[in-house]
């Protein structure tokens, strides 16, 4: 099994696939990792010899900023968005969508379940 920047690849996957596991590598950067590193997008994971996976644990190590350090940073980017007290970051404390999506009818991702809001009877 290949362990490459702290997680474990799955065994039957091909290459390209198995390395979007880590956290900032997508779909184009694991080509990209690929080439540069001299190993097919087919070649699955349990096919990887200990040379190929040195080559592609290097070129994320040297290029990339991923797992650890750029949840690190997004933590960071956040955190400061809410101290500076902007638009941004008042939507981050408050638990709401933060790039202008609507909230009266959808959000239910970032709001949670709905809370119902019980109604006071009318006298007669």
């Amino acid at each position: 099994m290949a362990r490459i920047a702290g997680v474990d690849l799955p065994r039957n996957k091909r290459s390209v696939i198995a390395l979007t596991y880590i956290y900032g590598v997508g779909r184009s950067r694991a080509s990209e990792i690929l080439k540069e590193a001299g190993v097919g997008e087919d070649t699955k994971v349990k096919d990887l010899t200990e040379e190929d996976v040195s080559k592609i644990r290097k070129q994320i190590e040297e290029r990339y900023k991923v797992e650890g350090a750029l949840r690190a940073e997004t933590a960071g980017n956040i955190k400061r968005l809410i101290s500076i007290g902007c638009y941004r970051g008042l939507r981050h404390r408050r638990g709401l969508p933060v790039r202008g999506q609507r909230t009266r009818d959808n959000a239910r991702t970032r709001k949670g379940p709905r809370k119902t809001v019980s109604r006071k009877r009318k006298k007669l």
